[in-house]
């Protein structure tokens, strides 16, 4: 038998259970399924933008961010050996948010959080241990095969959401196209609990560091710091995350007798990507499945987000029968235009930006991020694109 009333979700991380959570709660009935048996502590997303807190709030998640992260009302970009920096003020968007600030939450309390939550819901399944393996549909449902313990089922729904990640399997199936480059650069991260806040003036919550020769970034989650690490060169990847290589790294930064404590690392590679569509029929996809950035800058779960609340109001409306499968293809115009024109061209300026490492193309770059921070009707412009506000506006506008 089929059970055709509901909605498979292939994925639970914050996109795919903020999609499960918000039908849910429109009485739309989900399955969310995930290969993972346990749900993952790796180093991922932790930005938080202020429109996506301020969506957040519909669903009971932005006060839980609150709760686990750390405010950072301002960020900035600086020069080690000097201290010269530009600081962007959030609080000049006080009358365009209810969230002025940049929240840093490590992505996997809130997968947590809303995994729990999801039991509340009497039409809400979650099953672990679930490896999506293929993905089809017809004209009256949509399907994904799964295999757990070794044994195949097949999930039928109304809809199938692939929030399966940057290695979709359900885009992977539909053979739709996912185009863009992949950045030269390794990303690199490590976590420690040395208060660098104690030991550099004026530190944002947020900060874009540049040394000499290299360049490195310094982000506050509770109780430690977040770093963003650049290799030597000719180092490796893994010779950079060795234990003397980030004692080096953080040796650099703050000279200190004792060794730091290391509390973990990651890395990991650097795409900017796009899905041909984001719609075949009734398989849709949203989050990584859909799009790739580079993480400067935090946009893209925030992106991944934005999309999940996108597409879950026109599923409301496919769901009640006042529009057609076609409203999904208005989903792809949309969300599509925003992964280029936002999240692509940010987080790419942002990239290369911070990996200059041209003393004169520096001065330039500081120069300029000062003129903007010194006037706030130029960094309330350019914190409107940063914090994602002007993306969700545009959105709306594109029919």
């Amino acid at each position: 038998m089929k059970n055709t009333d509901r909605i498979v979700i292939a994925g639970a991380g914050p996109i795919g259970l903020i999609c499960a959570h918000r039908l849910a709660g429109m009485g739309i009935p989900v399955l969310v399924v995930d290969k993972s048996t346990v749900i993952p502590t790796d180093l991922r997303a932790s930005t938080w933008h202020p429109a996506t807190l301020d969506m957040l709030e519909e669903i009971g998640v932005t006060s839980y961010i609150l709760e686990k992260g750390a405010k950072a009302p301002t960020w900035q970009y600086r020069f080690r050996d000097t201290g010269e920096r530009a600081i962007f003020d959030l609080r000049v968007l006080s009358n365009e948010t209810r969230h002025p600030y940049r929240v840093q939450c490590e992505q996997f309390h809130i997968v947590r959080y809303l995994a729990e939550k999801l039991s509340d819901f009497d039409n809400a399944e979650i099953r672990w241990g679930t490896q999506a393996v293929d993905v089809g549909q017809d004209d009256d449902c949509a399907w994904l095969d799964v295999e757990c313990e070794g044994e195949r089922e097949r999930l039928t729904g109304r809809l199938v959401i692939g929030a399966d990640g940057g290695r979709s399997i359900i885009r992977e199936k539909l053979g739709i196209g996912f185009e863009g480059k992949t950045y030269e650069a390794i990303t690199m991260v490590a976590i420690t609990d040395f208060p660098f806040e104690d030991h550099f003036e004026g530190l944002s919550g947020v900060n874009y560091i540049w040394t000499e020769y290299s360049n490195f970034s310094l982000l506050r989650v509770p109780d430690r710091w977040r770093s963003g690490i650049t290799p030597k060169p000719g180092q490796t990847p893994e010779e950079a995350l060795s234990d003397d290589s980030l004692e080096a790294h953080f040796q650099a930064i703050v000279p200190r007798d004792d060794r730091y404590d290391i509390l973990a690392r990651g890395m990991y590679s650097t795409h900017q990507m796009v899905a041909e569509r984001f719609n075949v029929g009734r398989i849709l996809l949203a989050g990584d499945a859909a799009h790739l950035n580079s993480p400067n800058g935090g946009l893209g779960m925030n992106t991944g987000v934005h999309d999940a609340f996108n597409l879950t109001e026109k599923i409301s409306g496919v769901w009640q029968g006042d529009n057609g499968l076609d409203l999904f293809d208005r989903y792809t115009r949309q969300r599509k235009a925003i992964a280029i024109e936002y999240a692509h061209k940010i987080s790419d300026a942002n990239h290369f930006r911070m990996r200059e490492r041209d003393p004169v193309k520096r001065r330039v770059i500081m120069d300029e991020m000062k003129r903007i921070t010194g006037d706030d009707t130029l960094m309330r412009e350019w914190l409107m694109n940063s914090s994602m506000i002007n993306s969700v506006r545009h959105a709306a506008e594109i029919t």
